[in-house]
């Protein structure tokens, strides 16, 4: 496997596209205080009211509604159905979301518009949740979370009444939410619910954050060292937590028979390398994956639409990959 690292001969700022650059500029301007250096309730009200500033505002939807659902300790947990037509008008096949934000921050709010527009552009519904967080709720609540809410969709009564075809379904996320969906596959082949696909922005696969691009990337692409750690503190501190497959999905003992894979990440990402590990180790189980590299661009780009071009681009690869899956 060949990593996404600059050559030798070049740094890795070099890399950067002059808009990523300027983006990245903007920020060390605004000299607001690093997420890292925050308590993780106070990170949260920053991710929040920053998290649309360089977003594409999302289109409006026949329909948008707040649902609970249930999980095994009997919590209700908010999400959001965006739907690109009424239910009256025919079941859709689903997409369920789970937002990035390392398992700390992040929220329904903070991915709408990137839900809306993937419901719009893929005619799909999207099912984006909010799992609980931590470090109020460590390792594997969030897992415990996501994989609940795939099952409710894909066997409850209450699902079925949302007018969702619950034989097309998909699981995905950005980030940490890359690594709940790819979760969900191995625990949906394990369970024997068929997925149409897992389509996973830059996800979080290792268990020591120890590839190459972990170190080229350390400092100044967005997502530093120095967050990753403060995130990964938080939701999973002891070691044989991070040493399980459902926090690192590189260490599943095996992946045959997931769901196909669309993988987008980010070249100048500290995730680029575990994101092609990972690809690497499904296409090695027969499994089919469909990758695109955004060439440089950061982690987070996806939520960048008004700034980076290949933001857009990307949302469209993305809902090119959900229609092909979900309607054959």
């Amino acid at each position: 496997m060949q990593h996404a690292r600059a050559p030798q001969d070049r740094s890795p700022e070099d890399l950067l596209t002059p808009a990523m650059r300027q983006v990245i500029h903007n920020m060390a301007r605004a000299r607001q205080p690093a997420l890292h250096d925050l308590p993780p309730a106070e990170a949260r009200l920053a991710y929040a009211k920053g998290s649309g500033v360089l977003d594409v505002p999302g289109p409006a939807l026949a329909r948008v509604e707040d649902l609970r659902i249930p999980t095994r300790d009997g919590t209700l947990l908010p999400a959001s159905l965006y739907a690109p037509r009424l239910a009256e008008e025919g079941r859709l096949p689903a997409l369920l979301y789970f937002h990035g934000g390392g398992f700390t921050i992040g929220s329904i709010a903070s991915h709408a518009s990137l839900c809306r527009r993937l419901a719009e552009q893929a005619g799909c519904a999207v099912l984006s949740l909010d799992y609980r967080l931590a470090p109020e709720h460590r390792f594997p609540t969030a897992v415990h979370d996501a994989w609940d809410a795939l099952y409710w969709l894909a066997g409850s009564a209450e699902a079925q009444a949302l007018g969702v075809d619950t034989a097309r379904l998909a699981v995905g996320g950005d980030s940490a939410g890359g690594t709940l969906a790819a979760v969900c596959a191995i625990l949906a082949r394990d369970a024997g619910l068929p997925l149409a696909l897992q389509l996973l922005f830059y996800p979080g696969t290792t268990a020591h954050q120890d590839t190459p691009s972990h170190q080229t990337y350390a400092e100044g692409f967005v997502l530093g060292a120095a967050s990753i750690h403060y995130f990964f503190d938080h939701y999973a501190p002891r070691r044989e937590d991070r040493e399980d497959w459902r926090f690192a999905p590189l260490l599943a003992p095996d992946v045959d028979g997931v769901a196909p894979a669309w993988m987008g990440l980010a070249e100048c990402d500290p995730l680029v390398d575990e994101g092609l590990l990972y690809a690497d180790k499904l296409r090695a189980a027969g499994v089919m994956v469909d990758l695109d590299i955004y060439r440089g661009v950061t982690h987070e780009f996806i939520k960048m639409g008004r700034a980076i071009p290949e933001a857009l681009q990307a949302q469209a690869d993305a809902a090119r990959a959900l229609r092909q899956a979900l309607f054959v």
